[in-house]
């Protein structure tokens, strides 16, 4: 009987930048909107009392951030400085 052929290995994921300087939790003014990037390339969003609403993969090149949500859409954002981020018609604050 023949062996089952095994999947090769996933690709490695990138090691986690924790010293990213746009890693954190992010909110609109009236938080109800809360976007976390997460140190390994990924987010997390909630939106009022919906933890999760959103999830998926990110990307930084310089003040430019592209998000790849794990339902198939798509979304970008700009970092105005280093603790302003305008995304999907939103402006969000660092919460240090």
């Amino acid at each position: 009987m023949p062996q089952p052929t095994l999947a090769p290995p996933a690709a490695p994921r990138t090691a986690p930048d924790r010293d990213h300087p746009y890693v954190g939790l992010w909110v609109t003014t009236d938080r109800y909107v809360r976007h976390e990037l997460l140190p390994d390339g990924r987010y997390d969003e909630a939106r009022g009392s919906r933890e999760s609403a959103y999830s998926g993969r990110y990307e930084v090149r310089g003040t430019q951030i592209d998000y790849w949500d794990d339902t198939g859409f798509t979304a970008d954002g700009v970092f105005v400085d280093e603790n302003t981020l305008h995304h999907g018609g939103m402006v969000f604050r660092r919460v240090r």
